[in-house]
């Protein structure tokens, strides 16, 4: 529906990159409207993850993720609702920061869910992912939730020192048939980190069960509002129609894609009249009940948490297990519950699956913690077994 819009605007997260002297080598593809965890929603086609023909590089910044993989660019961006940068980084062995909500401002990036969506970097390293938080973080007067606190010195936190520090492990990431490669990267992540000198405490965050289900009611109820702007009036694609009301019809008929349809239809009908208190309102309570769950284990001395970041490794375009979208849907569910907290999050490169594909390890940090988690990342990152280079299939 935006295939001929060209912006009249620039974004205040590349506008503060390019002031700052960084180059624009070219723009990367997404899943429409950010919405899907493969890359296979886009208008202009699918992305191929790198490190094999017919595999997805996650989504919906595949295209990111996949330029990283590459080594087409050494550093990019993306955009992350419910794990929209960290699953991508997953599945393509590189490193993707969702930070904390507010942190980089929102103004001039096409939106999703507005409670939900953060810009953030996408690049080989921790290192790098720091000094890139450094130059598309801070305070942005144009963008209301935009949270006047001080950008901090990223890559000054990467010390090398954990010890000390208080890593929890969620019992309630551990999902019924996980396969047993994330399990085991999973326990791999935690011997590196006690090997460097934290703690390892087992905790609990019992609202997580239903984080995936309150999040599909949310960010739907969001997508439903936030793309009511696209009827073919002022910009993007316009269709013919016998009337104005025929003319939106067919405008969003034809101009949204069918995954972009049905959060649109899901949204509409939970915000309608008779289920809006059944529904929406329910999810935002839930919503809560996630948040304060992080907010005990953070008051109870935890300094991060440890999880898998995807369930699985990255599977083949046109997956048949995953023409369901609920299926597909499942692939967020280590992820979604840092958005709907407003938390910073960080996935790094852990291993190899069983069929050579990359396997990331997720951390969560305290909310404005990020020179922490990047710290800690950094110390996972060079404990890991290194996923070294993709095979270019081409």
């Amino acid at each position: 529906i935006l295939h001929n819009f060209i912006p009249s605007y620039e974004s205040s997260v590349t506008n503060n990159l390019w002031s700052q002297g960084a180059f624009l080598l070219g723009k990367l593809n997404c899943d429409e409207f950010a919405m899907g965890s493969s890359n296979e929603t886009s208008f202009f086609g699918n992305v191929t993850n790198p490190y094999g023909d017919k595999i997805v590089p996650g989504g919906s910044s595949g295209g990111s993720a996949s330029a990283l993989a590459a080594d087409l660019t050494p550093a990019t961006i993306g955009t992350d609702t419910g794990g929209s940068i960290r699953q991508p980084a997953s599945f393509t062995g590189t490193v993707g920061l969702k930070p904390t909500y507010g942190r980089c401002s929102r103004w001039g990036i096409v939106a999703f869910a507005s409670s939900l969506d953060q810009a953030g970097p996408m690049t080989n390293n921790v290192e790098d992912c720091a000094l890139l938080l450094e130059s598309m973080s801070g305070h942005d007067s144009k963008d209301s939730t935009s949270a006047e606190i001080k950008v901090g010195n990223y890559t000054s936190k990467l010390t090398d020192k954990i010890k000390g520090l208080k890593i929890g492990i969620p019992s309630e990431y551990r999902v019924d048939n996980m396969p047993s490669e994330i399990d085991n990267l999973w326990k791999k992540g935690i011997d590196y980190l006690k090997d460097a000198g934290a703690i390892i405490k087992n905790i609990s965050l019992p609202h997580t069960m239903y984080a995936l289900p309150a999040y599909y009611i949310v960010a739907p109820a969001e997508a439903s509002s936030n793309l009511a702007r696209y009827d073919g009036v002022k910009y993007g694609h316009r269709a013919r129609g016998k009337n104005l009301i025929e003319m939106y019809e067919n405008t969003r008929g034809e101009g949204f894609g069918d995954e972009v349809k049905r959060r649109v239809l899901i949204g509409t009908y939970v915000l309608s009249a008779g289920f809006y208190d059944a529904y929406y309102i329910r999810a935002q309570k839930v919503r809560t009940l996630i948040q304060k769950d992080f907010s005990r284990v953070f008051a109870s001395g935890i300094d991060a948490l440890l999880t898998p970041t995807a369930p699985t490794p990255a599977f083949k375009l046109d997956d048949e297990l995953r023409k369901d979208p609920i299926e597909m849907y499942l692939n967020d569910v280590f992820t979604v519950t840092v958005n709907l907290a407003g938390l910073p999050a960080i996935s790094v490169p852990g291993g190899i699956s069983e069929n050579g594909l990359p396997l990331g390890l997720q951390l969560i940090g305290r909310p404005w913690d990020e020179g922490e988690l990047l710290n800690i990342a950094d110390i996972l990152e060079k404990e890991t077994v290194s996923c070294g280079k993709p095979v270019r299939w081409w």
